[in-house]
């Protein structure tokens, strides 16, 4: 009777199998549980943070904290799912003696999904038509984070007297990227779209920490998590940075001279080695009047990693805005 050998390849074939197998057993698992848990805490990503108001026949969220003589603006980088929450470990900090607002566009936080245009230009009038109806006036001290660097430059080129400063937060600039670059990621993006969307369905988002800044309360994670998982990469969020709506704004914000407003630009380290990056942010500062680039050693959402730092520097610039 002949023995058969098990050679090295078929061995590790069946380890392969059985470990394809735990696999799938585990996403179906988690994907269960994730639908589960949705289920379960509806109430927490259904019941707004901040008020709702009525734009375009659709609802957008708008969270003001504090009252004072100024009035920052925060204004979330593309993708960020629950903005009111990203930021609050810096806005907490300065709504002491400011008034603070936090704008969720359309496809953010706890903000309708629409299938209208998601251009640089609607988006603005939204954001300032929804501050408007929740009573927030400006002048405002505008506050974005990465892409919406590119709607804060343009609010301060089409409507100077609205904004009495920018403090850019990593933020995206005119000619930040090539044109090459932004084609060259425009082909990822499909896969992008499809790796976040499968986080999101199979709930593994789940297992990591969302709150980077590790300040929220553990009802505000909880609300986090739930957010997160409904709506991160959906469709109004991932139209928002499309090919054509990032060259056209480019364009748009090139045919205008650069804001003259005060501002301060903080540049993380991820981009630290990107020449246009820095140097987008170099030339708004020097067409400032009052400008300051400053270089921290942390990651791109830096409002999570340097807010005791960033608060200061911006109750600095209130304080020489008062004088």
């Amino acid at each position: 009777m002949k023995i058969k050998k098990r050679t090295p390849l078929r061995i590790i074939g069946r380890v392969l199998l059985v470990l394809l197998a735990i696999l799938a057993v585990f996403l179906i698992v988690m994907t269960i549980y994730n639908q589960i848990m949705l289920k379960k805490n509806k109430e927490l990503y259904e019941t707004p943070l901040g008020q709702l108001v009525e734009v375009d026949g659709h609802n957008m969220s708008i969270y003001t904290e504090g009252e004072g003589d100024h009035t920052l603006v925060f204004l979330s980088g593309w993708g960020t799912p629950s903005p009111i929450l990203d930021f609050k470990a810096l806005y907490s900090r300065l709504s002491d003696e400011n008034k603070i607002a936090v704008v969720e566009k359309f496809g953010y936080g706890f903000s309708d999904e629409i299938d209208d245009e998601r251009d640089i230009d609607t988006i603005l009038r939204q954001d300032r038509e929804a501050l408007e109806k929740a009573g927030v006036e400006g002048p405002y001290i505008l506050c974005p984070h990465s892409f919406s660097g590119h709607e804060a430059t343009l609010w301060a080129q089409k409507y100077p007297d609205e904004v009495e400063a920018i403090v850019g937060l990593d933020c995206c600039t005119p000619n930040c990227e090539s044109e090459e670059a932004l084609r060259s990621n425009d082909k990822i993006m499909g896969f992008a779209k499809f790796a976040n969307r499968a986080l999101r369905y199979t709930g593994l988002v789940r297992l990591g920490n969302l709150d980077m800044s590790g300040t929220l309360t553990d009802s505000e994670e909880k609300i986090l998590t739930e957010i997160t998982c409904r709506i991160t990469a959906n469709d109004t969020m991932m139209r928002e940075a499309s090919l054509e709506n990032e060259l056209a704004l480019r364009e748009e914000l090139n045919s205008r001279p650069l804001p003259t407003v005060p501002m301060i630009m903080y540049a993380s380290a991820d981009y630290s080695g990107e020449e246009l990056w820095i140097g987008g942010m170099q030339a708004m500062v020097d067409s400032s009047e009052n400008g300051k680039l400053i270089k921290l050693d942390c990651g791109h959402y830096v409002h999570d990693f340097e807010y005791e730092r960033i608060s200061k520097d911006i109750k600095k610039l209130i304080s020489e805005l008062d004088s």
